[in-house]
């Protein structure tokens, strides 16, 4: 069984307990996630499976998509509501003062990485040491806020979507904006609505999924290894260089019988036919060539 199962992550799990869980419905090793949610937090988590797990690394830069509440008037040491009330304070603040905090959070700006978050200090996880009462110095890093829309303001309750980079804490960005607001924020309801192309609406509950046979699974609720990269230009190599496509061999154009736009620098999806078989980038040295870095067979 090869490709993406679009999984809709129930709040209460990790991203790495649905690894899991898979792993024993399927009955295979080879599964793997394309980036973390946060354990409370519900909705997509695309998992690939078998030889779709070559291709995790190339979904990793995708953009994510959430639906937040956030709740002005405190900071946790979680930055949620699940964790320890660090500071408290009164909500003065207008409707137009919330739009105008918002507006400050588009576009490129640097975040401070949580310390109760998945990263590691010296090899050692940084919620691990945070449990522990420890505080490493960690440096800001470059994220961007494509978009930022207030759906609804109900008293100290503030329902937004985002669209961002990887790398984005959505309850660190709730902290900031209450923050800037000086009143304290946390984030007190998050669903991820979209990783790159999976989107919410066509997700599957894990329930649904046990259920179901191995087949069913596979036929119904499996996305193909190349869904996630049609953004990529398409090669087709020629019947008489697929043996140097296998090969990972570099494929100059007499070896291609037809393709779409090839820009310098850029990643294109390589096929035999229609069966998808590899990854390459686009170079030149005298002459335009493809650079074969990954081989699905």
């Amino acid at each position: 069984m090869d490709g993406i199962l679009n999984i809709l992550k129930p709040p209460g799990m990790t991203s790495h307990d649905v690894v899991g869980w898979i792993r024993k419905v399927l009955k295979t090793k080879k599964v793997g996630h394309t980036g973390t949610l946060d354990p409370m937090a519900a909705g997509v988590l695309p998992i690939c499976i078998g030889s779709a797990t070559k291709i995790s690394q190339y979904l990793l830069n995708d953009r994510k998509s959430y639906r937040c509440e956030m709740t002005l008037g405190s900071n946790t040491d979680t930055q949620d509501k699940w964790g320890k009330v660090t500071e408290a304070h009164k909500v003065d603040v207008s409707q137009e003062d919330i739009f105008k905090a918002f507006n400050q959070f588009k576009g490129d700006i640097f975040q401070m990485p949580p310390m109760y978050s998945a990263l590691k200090h010296q090899g050692k996880k940084l919620y691990e040491l945070a449990r522990e009462g420890k505080v490493v110095e960690r440096e800001p890093r470059k994220i961007r806020i494509y978009d930022l829309d207030i759906i609804r303001i109900d008293g100290n309750k503030v329902l937004f979507d985002v669209c961002c980079s990887k790398g984005t804490y959505v309850r660190t960005l709730c902290e900031d904006i209450g923050n800037h607001l000086n009143c304290g924020a946390h984030m007190s309801f998050l669903l991820r609505t979209a990783s790159g192309c999976f989107k919410l609406d066509e997700t599957v509950c894990i329930e649904e999924l046990e259920k179901e046979s191995l087949e069913t699974i596979s036929e119904q609720y499996l996305f193909p290894l190349d869904y996630p990269l049609r953004k990529m230009s398409k090669v087709i190599v020629k019947e008489d260089s697929l043996k140097y496509l296998l090969n990972g061999n570099n494929l100059f154009l007499r070896n291609i019988a037809c393709h779409d736009s090839l820009k310098l620098g850029e990643q294109v999806r390589i096929y035999a036919d229609k069966n998808f078989l590899a990854i390459g980038t686009v170079k030149k040295e005298q002459n335009i060539y493809i650079d074969v870095s990954r081989v699905f067979n």
